[in-house]
């Protein structure tokens, strides 16, 4: 697979980040190599970045997108739940700045044959690990009636899933779906007149939900949060890109959560929880792509980066 690949939010993360030149960091979310590659040119001697990314193609192409700055790069296929685990196997024990840019990347996106792209036909695929044993087609022709209907909803706040579960579990009645488009049509018949008028492919939500189920991936973005924050060297910076709303409730409650001192009622004379926060964000609010990236980046539309700084 060929990566062309345009990073999101590029120059705000890198002052999120407040990058030092013999710091440790980490880039969770490897993808197209372009965050990594401006992070690693502000590194100097001491200094080191560590890329996860649990695509095989995406740790291939970083070597090639990498290679001026291959001295200061660590690469590592894992999920970036094992974050914790990531460092300690590099010897490290914490980080100095962590990045997570989460959703599917544009190589994904845009390479057929990996089957995210509600617009091109392929296998129903959307493994983010090829080596994983669940792909969309298990979701689509093995789950139930019931859990399709539930992640349509839940992960792609689709307000027609229970039409489209139905449609789907009729459909394979017949025959294995076997193909993206095959996916797409039964979708889009399954559908009202009046949804399919709306400026959205009819798709898009359902397909979005499918590759959520198929990499766990608001599982992972939890479990991520909640170790990352923990692995972070005091001072170090959280950086964190979400591209929906599913995604950015997690991240934000997982902010907010670190950054809570004392729980205890109000009228109590003393603190006996002990609990102090572990962050502050910086900013509070999360910060937007401008007009300009927006209008030479259409993907950058939804993007929100949220940042903390461990205590």
């Amino acid at each position: 697979m060929e990566f062309h690949h345009v990073s999101i939010l590029l120059q705000p993360c890198l002052d999120a980040l407040n990058i030092k030149p013999d710091g440790i960091y980490v880039d969770a979310t490897t993808g197209g190599a372009g965050h990594s590659l401006h992070i690693a040119q502000e590194l100097g001697e001491g200094g080191r970045l560590i890329c996860i990314d649990r695509d095989d193609e995406a740790l291939e192409n970083a070597k090639t997108r990498l290679a001026s700055v291959w001295d200061r790069v660590t690469t590592v296929k894992s999920d970036f739940r094992e974050i914790d685990r990531v460092l300690e196997g590099q010897g490290l024990s914490g980080a100095d700045g962590i990045l997570f840019d989460l959703g599917v990347s544009s190589p994904q996106l845009d390479h057929a044959e990996r089957g995210f792209s509600y617009m091109k036909d392929a296998p129903l695929d959307m493994r983010m690990d090829r080596q994983q044993a669940l792909s969309a087609w298990d979701v689509v022709n093995t789950w139930s009636r019931e859990d399709i209907r539930h992640i349509l909803f839940e992960y792609g706040e689709e307000r027609y899933a229970p039409l489209i579960a139905a449609a789907i579990e009729r459909e394979r009645g017949k025959k294995p779906i076997e193909t993206t488009l095959e996916l797409v049509d039964i979708i889009r018949g399954a559908m009202p007149a009046k949804a399919l008028r709306e400026k959205q492919h009819p798709a898009k939500r359902s397909f979005q939900a499918i590759r959520i189920a198929v990499n766990d991936e608001l599982g992972a973005v939890r479990e991520a949060m909640e170790k990352a924050i923990d692995c972070l060297n005091p001072g170090g910076r959280l950086a964190v890109i979400t591209f929906h709303s599913l995604e950015d409730r997690i991240v934000k409650a997982a902010f907010n959560q670190a950054a809570q001192g004392c729980t205890c009622p109000k009228d109590f004379p003393v603190c006996v929880c002990g609990k102090k926060p572990k962050v502050r964000l910086t900013p509070r609010k999360p910060i937007l792509p401008s007009d300009e990236e927006i209008e030479e980046n259409p993907r950058a539309r939804s993007a929100k980066l949220r940042v903390c700084e461990k205590i």
